[in-house]
């Protein structure tokens, strides 16, 4: 590094953050590749994505990550990522295809589904149907339904990039979807302690009231 002060931060401290219970070291990697992807960092993603690799993040699954992330902080951050993840499988000798492209989709379930399409239907039909039919068929019929990345995975790329993105009004949502696919209280937690460092403190902050109203929501066994 060119500079002693951040040198000084990144040894003495973020190496640190790496290395705290609560959140394995491959989820941390989800995370971060989450953020870099969301706030548009590709130069700093062949670091994190080799890590991602190293700790246990599938090839498949990375591939998965940036599709969902082309949805959720659009599709020149996800071509920006597919571009630095080609140079890392081409160095890693690695080749994918996509497998979940005609796999059997997850169960989905219905009732809760509805429910959603119903209310966004109502509020926004109206403004834009566009947005509505692709919400539901892309994403909520999909995307999300897709095997290649178990759910609780793939609500933590989306509430990762949510924070980064400073998108607070869509964490309720997406934080009670986590939880409900298996996110713990204090992995939740010690995720946020990981956007800190790589989405900025600013941005945690914002969010952290949603977290806190969301976990006083919830049973305490979450």
């Amino acid at each position: 590094m060119n500079t002693p002060v951040l040198e000084h931060y990144t040894q003495g401290t973020l190496d640190g953050v790496w290395k705290r219970p609560g959140l394995s070291m491959r989820d941390r990697s989800i995370v971060t590749v989450a953020v870099l992807v969301a706030r548009n960092q590709a130069a700093g993603l062949p670091q994190y994505l080799n890590l991602a690799l190293d700790s246990g993040v599938k090839p498949a699954e990375l591939d998965e990550i940036v599709a969902h992330l082309a949805f959720y902080s659009g599709w020149g951050n996800a071509v920006a990522a597919d571009q630095a993840i080609a140079g890392v499988y081409a160095q890693r000798k690695i080749k994918t295809t996509d497998a979940g492209a005609q796999a059997a989709r997850l169960k989905l379930d219905e009732a809760a589904e509805r429910q959603r399409a119903t209310m966004v239907s109502n509020n926004f039909g109206a403004v834009s149907p566009g947005v509505v039919e692709y919400t539901t068929d892309a994403l909520f019929r999909d995307l999300w339904l897709r095997p290649g990345l178990a759910p609780r995975d793939r609500s933590l790329v989306t509430v990762s990039a949510l924070v980064a993105s400073g998108q607070v009004a869509q964490v309720t949502f997406h934080l009670n979807r986590a939880m409900d696919n298996g996110l713990t209280r204090e992995e939740a937690g010690e995720a946020l302690t990981q956007l800190a460092f790589y989405a900025g403190w600013p941005n945690v902050f914002s969010a952290m009231p949603v977290f806190k109203e969301v976990f006083a929501s919830r049973p305490q066994k979450d």
